[in-house]
């Protein structure tokens, strides 16, 4: 008869002594996976360009969950930048064990009225932005031999959806890019995946929440019928942080209330 011992378990969950950079970290989908990492034991440091606004979401992390959690203002389209938050990372807690690149931009549009200098945008911060992150990570996680980088996808990069041609290819070139990185830092026990969130309501949506025909969409979109909760975004982040997720790479985690399904 197998004994509790036998088999990890829960365990496999937590995420004691490990740190994680996360990207647009302050806000949304991403403070929200930073407060699901804090509550698994993980220190944090946050990224974004309000210094006031990483500040303080930091100072809420180390209140609120008793971790080590500091923010660290950046531009992540400029590489130096990104190779200057790396470093911080590794000099606030020795090492980085966790890459969430969370941050990004989406502007709405139909083609013939959305500008190429707006095109070019959504593509820097969504696309070269997590590519940059992730290069800059990369020779760290490889000296270790370990290492977790998470990418924030979307159902729109596996999807289509009229008037958000920036948006849904910038998406589904991360999602290309996640694959083709997981086979590349696969020999270095890295494991590179991917989670393609539905319609949740966060800073980025409100504009367009309370519309009737938005609502009607997302009911009728939605296998659920609503929003999605910023809180059902932390369980899959944690899975992928942690040594749960030991055998899975290359993976696209949809959280979509069903989106996708229909």
């Amino acid at each position: 008869m197998m004994k509790k011992e036998d088999l990890p378990g829960i365990k496999q969950f937590h995420l004691d002594g490990k740190s994680a950079i996360i990207t647009g970290g302050s806000k949304g989908l991403g403070l929200a996976m930073a407060k699901g990492l804090a509550s698994a034991g993980a220190n944090i440091m946050l990224v974004n360009r309000n210094h006031e606004e990483g500040v303080q979401a930091a100072n809420e992390l180390r209140e609120g969950y008793g971790i080590k959690a500091i923010s660290f203002a950046a531009d992540i389209t400029v590489q130096r930048q990104t190779e200057e938050m790396i470093n911080k990372g590794i000099e606030a807690f020795g090492k980085i064990d966790i890459l969430i690149n969370s941050a990004g931009i989406n502007i709405r549009g139909a083609i013939d009225e959305v500008s190429p200098e707006d095109f070019k945008k959504v593509l820097d911060v969504n696309v070269n932005g997590s590519w940059l992150c992730s290069r800059a990570v990369t020779p760290h996680m490889k000296k270790n031999k370990s290492g977790r980088i998470i990418n924030l996808a979307s159902t729109l990069g596996l999807v289509g959806l009229s008037n958000r041609t920036p948006y849904t290819s910038s998406k589904g070139a991360v999602v290309q890019m996640t694959r083709a990185l997981a086979i590349e830092l696969a020999p270095f026990n890295i494991l590179v995946n991917a989670i393609c969130p539905g319609p949740f309501l966060t800073e980025m949506n409100l504009p367009i929440a309370e519309s009737e025909e938005t609502k009607k969409f997302i009911i009728g979109a939605t296998a659920l019928g609503r929003w999605g909760e910023l809180r059902e975004i932390q369980g899959v982040a944690i899975f992928l942080a942690s040594d749960a997720s030991s055998y899975v790479t290359g993976s696209m985690l949809v959280v979509d209330g069903g989106w996708t399904a229909k």
